[in-house]
């Protein structure tokens, strides 16, 4: 009865809930599976560092018209020579006698940008890269065995060196990359230099009548007066005395000396005040030094007088009547 329905109308309302958590479910979201240490990647416990000496295995290289099969694993890296500075330049040997320009250039491509290829008349050619990284990727081929399409005859087929090469062009634009960043360096030395240094002063203006006009009124400023005597003896050590300005040099020599004078006799009048007021000072100190003295006897004889008359105070006390 009253169970049986209950129960019936319990069972719609489940299937209705969980058709409507099957219709939000996206497939596309995946299950989230738990982590297996062992995997590496997500991994909790770091893989186990990779021997030195064990073997690179190198993939199989498909181009359009070659395919590059890797030299075995157990067999020793191709040797190189040492790499010269700015080397943008690769030396590939043991190339097939069918390789085209073509054909190296497709499989050359895939390390970087080209600038040109020298293939020479026998099985080698130099290739030079846009950029000096551009090269280790091309050293990476070394070993490979290229053989173009499907052919399996010795024309097609050659065991691939590459190495570094020495061009002059690579050298000399590696000189002026070196001469460029010295003279960026020093650029920036002689700005930070001149950063910390004092301004330097201003430049002495040449001889000139109107200068000359000029500077006689400026030694007789007293504020302008140690800018003028620079200048003048600046036009003295250049020279500028002749039979010609004589005249004038020597009425700026004689405001000069004028001015010396008058300062000589303002120090002698400062000097004479500097004494005097010493004297003065001395002899108010002494007058103070004085009634300081006076001050004390006066304080020492007003505690006798005092200490004398407690005695007598005392001394009434005790008289008899």
């Amino acid at each position: 009865g009253l169970l049986t329905k209950v129960a019936e109308i319990n069972l719609l309302l489940f299937c209705h809930a969980d058709s409507l958590c099957i219709q939000r479910f996206d497939p596309g979201l995946g299950l989230i599976a738990p982590i297996n240490p062992m995997i590496a990647g997500i991994s909790l416990v770091p893989p186990p560092p990779v021997p030195p000496d064990m073997p690179v295995i190198k993939e199989i290289i498909h181009c359009k018209s070659c395919t590059l099969f890797p030299q075995n694993p157990n067999l020793p890296p191709p040797s190189t020579r040492e790499r010269p500075p700015g080397c943008k330049t690769v030396f590939v040997g043991g190339l097939p006698e069918n390789a085209t320009e073509e054909i190296i250039r497709e499989v050359f491509d895939q390390c970087g940008e080209i600038t040109a290829i020298r293939k020479s008349k026998k099985n080698f050619c130099h290739i030079r890269f846009s950029e000096e990284f551009m090269v280790d990727k091309a050293i990476y081929l070394s070993g490979y065995r290229m053989r173009i399409g499907s052919s399996t005859d010795k024309k097609d087929s050659g065991k691939i060196h590459v190495d570094f090469a020495q061009a002059r062009d690579d050298l000399y634009e590696w000189e002026c990359k070196q001469r460029l960043l010295a003279r960026e360096e020093r650029h920036r030395r002689k700005i930070h230099e001149d950063r910390l240094r004092p301004p330097s002063p201003p430049p002495i203006v040449h001889y000139s009548e109107h200068e000359v006009a000029l500077l006689a009124d400026r030694l007789k400023d007293d504020h302008k007066f140690s800018e003028a005597i620079a200048i003048l003896f600046t036009w003295i050590d250049r020279g500028e005395v002749n039979r010609r300005t004589a005249n004038h040099f020597y009425s700026m020599i004689q405001s000069a000396n004028s001015h010396v004078r008058r300062l000589m006799s303002e120090k002698a009048q400062h000097e004479e005040e500097l004494e005097r007021a010493k004297e003065a000072f001395k002899n108010a100190l002494l007058a103070i030094l004085n009634q300081c003295k006076d001050a004390f006897i006066f304080y020492t004889l007003k505690d006798v007088l005092k200490n004398f008359q407690t005695k007598d105070v005392s001394r009434e006390k005790f008289l008899p009547l």
